[in-house]
C-alpha cells in the first residue's frame, strides 16, 4: 500500500511503476501459458483464449468432440492455480440443488442449515454442461452474472475470483440439450477445440503412452504459479491498460454490425461489446503490450461473437458456418489505422 500512496508524488514515477507492474503481470501470465502447453499439445490458441478469459474475469464454454482434452485443459489450469477448484459432471438427472446447494435439517439444533454446493469455488469445471436439462443449467445463471447464489431466500456471495469453464459436446450428438440464449450470453468466450495436426498428434501419443495413467497426461508435475490474489491483481492491471477511443469505437462497431449483417438473423447485444474490450485488454497484457491495439479486438472477436449470433437457415443449408460469416464481417468492418 505504501507504494500506491507514494505514486501521486510524480506522474513519471507513477507511469514507471504501472509499467513495471504490467511487465511482471505479463511475465506471470506467460509462465502459466508455458506450463499449460506442457500437457495440452497442439492447442496453443485455446490456451491463450482461456487465459484471456481468466485475466478478463469472464467465463468460457469449450466445445469439441470427446477426447480432445477439454477436461484436461481445465484440470491443468486448476493445477497451476492455488485457489479452490470444483468439478460438476452434468447428467440428465442432475438437480439444481446439486449445483447450488440446499438446506438440511439438523436434528440436534432443530434448525435448517445451508449446505453450500460445488458452485462455491474459484474455478468451476461444468463438464458436459449440455447433458443436463435447462432447469439445471439455469442454476448457474445467477452465479455467473452476479457472483452470488440465492439459497432459501439468502443471497450468498461467491469468493473472487470466480470462473466457470464449461465443456460441451457438439449439439448433434445424442443426449444433449441446447443451452438457453440467456446462459450462452453469460459466457464471455465460446472456444472450439479441433483435432491436432499429424505432428502434434504424434507428439501427444508419444507423451501419453509414456505416462503411468492409461490414456491421459499427468497434471501433477505442473507448478502452482497463481494464487487467488494474483488472479485478482492480473485482472486489475489488465483493466487499467490504456485504450484509445478509436479502438473502443471499433469494438462497438463490430458488435453492432452483427445486428444488421446479411446472413445473420440474430445479432450480438451490448454484452458482446463489453466482452470484446475486456478480452482485448487481457490479450494485450498476455502479449506484453503497453496498450490495446485493434488486432487485440480482432483476435478475440470470433470467440466473443460466435455464440451470440444466429446464422440464417438458408446459409446453414448451403453449408456455411457462423465462423465463416463472422470472418467476412471482420474483413469488411474497417479497423482504425495504428
Amino acid at each position: 500500500m505504501s507504494e500506491q500512496q507514494a505514486e501521486p508524488t510524480s506522474p513519471v514515477d507513477a507511469e514507471a511503476h504501472a509499467q513495471q507492474q504490467r511487465h511482471r503481470a505479463s511475465q506471470l501470465a506467460q509462465a502459466v501459458r508455458h506450463e499449460l502447453q506442457k500437457v495440452l499439445i497442439g492447442q496453443d490458441r485455446v490456451i491463450d483464449d482461456v487465459l484471456t478469459a481468466l485475466i478478463a474475469g469472464g467465463h468460457v464454454l469449450l466445445e469439441g468432440v470427446p477426447g480432445l482434452g477439454k477436461t484436461l485443459l481445465v484440470r491443468a489450469l486448476a493445477r497451476c492455480f492455488g485457489g479452490d477448484f470444483a468439478r460438476i459432471q452434468f447428467t440428465p438427472d442432475l438437480m439444481p440443488s446439486d449445483v447450488t446447494g440446499h438446506a438440511v435439517y439438523d436434528l440436534q439444533t432443530e434448525q435448517f442449515k445451508l449446505r453450500k454446493g460445488p458452485l462455491f469455488t474459484n474455478l468451476l469445471l461444468a463438464d458436459e454442461i449440455n447433458r443436463a436439462p435447462a432447469k439445471t443449467q439455469a442454476a448457474l445463471l445467477e452465479a455467473m452474472q452476479e457472483r452470488q447464489v440465492t439459497l432459501e431466500g439468502r443471497a450468498l456471495p461467491i469468493a473472487q475470483p470466480f470462473m466457470v469453464l464449461a465443456t460441451q459436446n457438439p449439439i448433434e450428438q445424442e443426449g444433449t440439450y441446447p443451452l438457453p440464449e440467456a446462459e450462452l450470453d453469460r459466457f464471455m468466450l465460446k472456444l472450439r477445440m479441433d483435432y491436432p495436426d499429424a505432428q502434434q498428434e504424434l507428439d501427444m501419443v508419444r507423451q501419453v503412452t509414456r505416462s503411468t495413467k492409461a490414456d491421459m497426461l499427468e497434471v501433477q508435475p505442473l507448478r502452482t504459479l497463481l494464487q487467488a490474489k494474483d488472479v485478482l491483481a492480473l485482472q486489475r492491471i489488465a483493466s487499467e491498460l490504456p485504450l484509445d477511443e478509436q479502438v473502443l469505437d471499433y469494438a462497438v462497431r463490430l458488435a453492432r454490425a452483427t445486428r444488421s449483417w446479411p446472413g445473420l438473423t440474430l445479432g450480438a447485444g451490448p454484452r458482446a461489446s463489453i466482452a470484446l474490450v475486456r478480452g482485448a485488454r487481457a490479450r494485450a497484457l498476455l502479449r506484453g503490450g503497453e496498450f490495446v491495439i485493434p488486432d487485440d479486438i480482432k483476435g478475440c472477436a470470433l470467440a466473443v461473437l460466435r455464440h451470440r449470433v444466429r446464422i440464417a437457415p438458408e446459409l446453414d443449408i448451403e453449408g456455411l458456418s457462423v465462423d465463416q460469416v463472422l470472418k467476412q464481417l471482420l474483413d469488411q468492418v474497417p479497423a482504425p489505422r495504428q
